[in-house]
């Protein structure tokens, strides 16, 4: 049996000048949540930080599923983490058109008993078999992860 999630996008003109709205109604946590070309592409700009774009929902997607997908095999491999932090970095790269062309996570964990060799084991595959991760095997996707004391 599936579980299946759903979100909404809204759009209006064109690509430049138009304007766009994001919502996630089974979580509410998104209601018309602004998005547009220069949330995505205006560095810089002071409407760039007035709403989201793909890369960022991306980003939040896939570092909200290593970080549980890791926790979980910790937990499963005898080693519950008392905490796990993860910044995950998606790039839209312009060459021959916008394409997402790599993805950086990066973990910090505190994980009681356990060796950083075994650590790094674990998150190496939770990073491959999370299921963002599959979703998103066409892009190259590294790994830094940190077993903090």
């Amino acid at each position: 049996m599936a579980t299946t999630r759903h979100a909404t996008a809204h759009w209006s003109g064109d690509l430049k000048t138009g304007s766009g709205s994001i919502s996630t109604p089974q979580s509410g946590l998104m209601a018309d949540t602004a998005y547009g070309f220069n949330t995505r592409f205006g560095e810089g700009n002071p409407d760039a930080k007035r709403g989201t774009n793909p890369e960022e929902l991306i980003a939040a997607a896939h570092a909200s599923c290593f970080t549980m997908a890791l926790s979980h095999a910790l937990a499963q491999a005898g080693h519950a983490p008392d905490a796990v932090d993860t910044r995950a970095e998606v790039d839209l790269s312009m060459d021959g058109g916008p394409t997402i062309s790599a993805i950086r996570l990066e973990t910090k964990a505190k994980v009681p008993g356990i060796d950083e060799a075994g650590f790094r084991a674990i998150a190496d595959d939770a990073k491959q078999n999370c299921p963002v991760s599959k979703a998103l095997s066409a892009v190259p996707i590294t790994l830094k992860a940190e077993l903090l004391g």
